[in-house]
């Protein structure tokens, strides 16, 4: 599509740190002169409050569950993602259709099949910084800020995730090592963001 904003994505397993990263990359954005538009899948809409209720009280099946999660995702293009992009605002998303792919292809869908699914109608990033964390790592920190493991948190089911994660090969995607400290990671976002922001005639 063509459009006039950026769409930066962060991926990768449950407590990876992409929803802090997301935050610090906000008001990064807002301090460079940028408009940034920060969001977050599953959303706060119908079908993502389901997705998210589920996930503690018992997981639909996967068919079932990834037709939510394309609801969800075709609704949130059309009222915030796709306006915001046409606006020329720079979209940051706390995970994508690459989630989706992973998530479901660990529960025996196709990833690849899924990511052709989204792409039919989601908006392709212009960067994804994929959070690369081990599962036992990831799982000290959910214990860290006070939240229990739901039904997609298990570490078996992780390392799954984990490896479908690495598997997906986008030329946009970059795999950044988040079991450093935040500094650390966020500096090397910057790294990736910063050229593609300006190749796009965004930032000086």
């Amino acid at each position: 599509m063509n459009r006039a904003g950026f769409l930066l994505v962060l991926e990768g397993i449950d407590g990876a740190g992409k929803s802090t990263l997301a935050r610090r990359l906000e008001d990064w954005c807002r301090e460079s002169g940028l408009r940034p538009v920060r969001s977050r899948e599953p959303t706060d809409g119908a079908h993502g409050r389901t997705l998210r209720r589920t996930a503690q009280s018992g997981r639909l099946p996967p068919h079932e569950e990834l037709a939510l999660f394309l609801d969800d995702r075709a609704e949130h293009v059309r009222t915030l993602i796709a306006p915001a992009l046409a606006r020329g605002d720079v979209v940051i998303l706390d995970r994508y259709y690459f989630s989706t792919a992973a998530y479901q292809g660990a529960r025996g869908l196709n990833p690849e099949a899924i990511l052709r699914a989204n792409e039919e109608f989601a908006p392709v990033p212009d960067l994804v910084l994929l959070l690369d964390l081990d599962p036992t790592s990831s799982h000290t920190r959910i214990g860290q800020r006070g939240s229990g493991i739901d039904g997609f948190e298990a570490a078996p089911y992780l390392m799954e995730v984990r490896r479908i994660f690495l598997t997906i090969d986008r030329s946009f995607m970059r795999r950044i090592d988040a079991g450093r400290g935040p500094e650390e990671v966020f500096a090397e976002c910057l790294t990736h963001l910063e050229p593609a922001l300006r190749g796009r005639g965004l930032l000086a």
